[in-house]
C-alpha cells in the first residue's frame, strides 16, 4: 500500500534524468507532482506515464517557485527531489518507519551521495552533503528569493541518515556551467544589495574578500575535508568550488560598473 507521502519534483529540460527519478518513487507514494518549468523536451510526456499530476509554471523566484509547488500537495508530509535525485530502497524503508510513528519532528535532512557522472564524490564537502528534503507542508517554507534562500521551519528538525543519490554533475563542463549559472544569481543578489546598502555591499563583497574567501573555500575542501584522496577529481572539485567566490565577485564588479555607468578597462 502506498505511503501517504507526496513527492514534489521540480524539472525543466530534464528528459535524459527524469524517468530514473520517477521509477525510484513510482507505486511507493501516494502522490507524485512533477512542476514543469516550461521544458521544451519531453519532459512532460515522460512524468505523464508515472503521474497524472504534470503542472506547468515559469520559474520566477526559485523559493516562490519551490512553495507553490509545495502548496499543490494534498498530503501532510512532502518529499522534495530534484530530477538529478534517487530514492534508494534502504531511504523509502526509514521514511516509511518514520511516517509511520509520531516522527517527533516537522522535518527531516537527509545526507546526500553526490556524483560526477557515474563518480562518487565522497570528500572535500560533497558528503553526506545533507539537505531538508522531508517535511510536513503546513510547517515548512523557503525564503522567497533568488539565490541561497533559507529555510523557515515552524517546529523541530531531525536527520535521517540513509542517504538519496544525487546525479549533480554529468562531468566537469556540467559543473561549470551550474557554476556559471549559481555565481550570476550571487552577483545580482549582490548588486541589490548595493542598490539598496552601498556601505554594506562594499564592506561584504569587495576583491579581497573575494580572494580571501577563494584560498578559505579551496584549502578547507582540498585539505581539511581532504579532497586529495580523490586525485585529481578531488582537486578539480575543490578548485571549482573555491572558483564560486572570485567568479561572482567578478560578475558582481562588471554589474555595478555598468550601473554606475563607469568604463570597463
Amino acid at each position: 500500500m502506498p505511503v501517504n507521502l507526496s513527492i514534489v519534483i521540480i524539472a525543466k529540460n530534464e528528459a535524459s534524468r527524469i524517468e530514473e527519478c520517477l521509477k525510484s518513487v513510482a507505486g511507493w507514494a501516494s502522490e507524485i507532482i512533477l512542476v514543469d518549468d516550461e521544458s521544451s523536451d519531453s519532459t512532460r510526456q515522460i512524468a505523464s506515464r508515472y503521474t497524472d499530476r504534470v503542472l506547468v509554471r515559469k520559474m520566477d523566484i526559485e523559493g516562490r517557485h519551490r512553495n507553490w509547488a509545495y502548496s499543490q500537495a494534498k498530503n501532510t508530509w512532502i518529499l522534495s527531489l530534484d530530477a538529478d535525485e534517487r530514492v534508494t530502497g534502504e531511504l523509502r524503508e526509514e521514511i516509511e518507519t518514520i511516517l509511520a510513528k509520531d516522527p517527533g519532528a516537522c522535518a527531516f535532512t537527509i545526507p546526500r551521495k553526490n556524483f560526477l557522472g557515474d563518480y562518487w564524490l565522497r570528500r572535500a564537502g560533497q558528503y553526506p552533503s545533507a539537505q531538508l528534503k522531508l517535511f510536513r507542508r503546513d510547517k515548512f517554507r523557503w525564503e522567497e528569493v533568488e539565490v541561497h534562500p533559507r529555510a523557515f521551519l515552524d517546529g523541530k528538525c531531525a536527520h535521517l541518515t540513509q542517504p538519496l543519490l544525487h546525479y549533480t554533475y554529468r562531468n566537469f563542463g556540467d559543473f561549470l556551467k551550474k557554476l556559471n549559472s549559481q555565481t550570476t544569481l550571487e552577483a545580482k543578489k549582490w548588486l541589490k544589495v548595493y542598490q539598496d546598502n552601498p556601505k554594506k555591499a562594499n564592506y561584504k563583497m569587495n576583491f579581497v574578500h573575494a580572494v580571501w574567501r577563494f584560498n578559505d573555500r579551496f584549502f578547507r575542501a582540498y585539505l581539511r575535508k581532504q579532497g586529495f584522496r580523490d586525485g585529481f577529481i578531488g582537486f578539480m572539485i575543490s578548485f571549482f568550488s573555491a572558483l564560486y567566490q572570485i567568479i561572482a565577485y567578478a560578475k558582481y564588479w562588471e554589474m555595478k560598473q555598468k550601473l554606475t555607468n563607469q568604463p570597463i578597462r
